[in-house]
């Protein structure tokens, strides 16, 4: 999908006058930095994406590729970063330890994939009873989230940035219906990111499967139940085929955070310009996610109502509480045993915390 001409314009002027921006103030010093930059554009640059989730799903896959595509023409065929679908580089879950170790140039994926290594990664997607698209990018940007990713991930040898983002996903898919916290023992769920902290201390069995692979689980009856993602990008799996009890609201995930996880050296190779043209082009794919997300999520839902006999559940308020107290009892295992995980809870609630006065007030309730 091509980007309007006039977006593509505003963004590479607006990346050349930063880059020009960064010399001295002097002409001189101006016109030589602005020669450097363009004897460094003109050297094409050609890195290896490789995502976490199929071109073919919506948002979060077919947004990759809008960025792919978005990149190549704002920067005016200077850089390419291609498109690889899950396993034709490396695997779905593993795009990101690849680009870690530079067997791939960059991934296109989301924190949560990498909690293997630490688990406090997973606040760099989305936290259980969390905030919402907006609170998170205020929190990153001006709380301080981003500089506690830059540290995490500096030790692994990667340059995270933030380049997409969902609305508040769904909870999940059941074969029957759910009624009560027992209902839930010894289910076997494939459950993502800090949910599946929560959802183990209820006795459900959780394990994490990529997006390809959980309709054959639930279908062959692997997994008994499964969450994954928003409306729309769950119609695309086809999970209303195999379970036809659809739970919101999301709690675990009140919006999804992703991106790019640049290998360091290949970020650091890039010239400002081009590393320019990335994160405001990333700023672009943000806007879009969300104006999209929150555009096509009610005729999904209406669909697979209406065509595939889906029934919408909403969770019980015992159901819920339960939920929140199971929560409540990670975060205290966890920042007990794992300083970078309280440091980033720290940072996050407290940001939470300052923000209610205008949360609690600015908005119509």
């Amino acid at each position: 999908m091509r980007v309007d001409n006039w977006v593509s314009h505003l963004i590479a002027v607006a990346a050349a006058l930063i880059l020009t921006g960064c010399g001295d103030s002097d002409g001189d010093s101006a016109q030589h930095s602005s020669g450097l930059a363009d004897e460094k554009v003109q050297q094409k640059v050609k890195l290896n994406m490789a995502s976490a989730f199929p071109a073919s799903l919506e948002l979060i896959g077919k947004n990759g590729v809008r960025f792919s595509d978005t990149i190549e023409e704002v920067s005016a065929g200077t850089l390419e970063l291609k498109f690889f679908e899950p396993g034709a580089l490396v695997p779905a879950l593993e795009a990101i330890p690849a680009a870690s170790k530079g067997s791939v140039d960059v991934a296109w994926s989301t924190s949560g994939f990498y909690a293997g290594n630490d688990l406090a990664f997973s606040f760099f997607t989305s936290v259980p009873f969390g905030a919402s698209a907006d609170e998170l990018l205020a929190w990153l940007q001006y709380g301080g989230g981003n500089e506690l990713a830059d540290e995490m991930y500096a030790e692994h040898n990667i340059k995270a940035i933030p380049c997409f983002i969902t609305p508040p996903e769904a909870s999940g898919w059941f074969r029957k219906e759910i009624n009560s916290v027992d209902d839930l023992k010894g289910m076997k769920m494939r459950f993502f990111g800090l949910g599946a902290k929560v959802m183990d201390k209820l006795g459900v069995a959780t394990q994490l499967l990529a997006g390809g692979d959980i309709f054959q689980a639930l279908q062959l009856g692997t997994i008994d139940a499964t969450e994954f993602s928003v409306p729309t990008v769950d119609e695309s799996s086809s999970f209303y085929q195999v379970a036809k009890h659809y739970y919101f609201p999301g709690w675990h995930q009140a919006t999804a955070l992703g991106g790019l996880f640049f290998n360091m050296d290949v970020w650091n190779s890039l010239s400002s310009y081009h590393q320019k043209i990335v994160e405001v082009s990333c700023g672009y794919i943000i806007k879009e996610m969300i104006a999209e997300g929150e555009a096509t999520q009610a005729p999904a839902m209406r669909r697979m109502v209406e065509k595939h006999g889906v029934t919408i559940h909403y969770w019980s308020d015992e159901i819920l509480n339960a939920y929140r107290t199971a929560w409540d009892e990670v975060v205290l295992e966890e920042s007990a045993k794992n300083p970078k995980f309280k440091k980033i809870h720290d940072s996050y609630t407290k940001f939470r915390e300052d923000y209610k006065l205008w949360g609690e007030n600015g908005y119509l309730r």
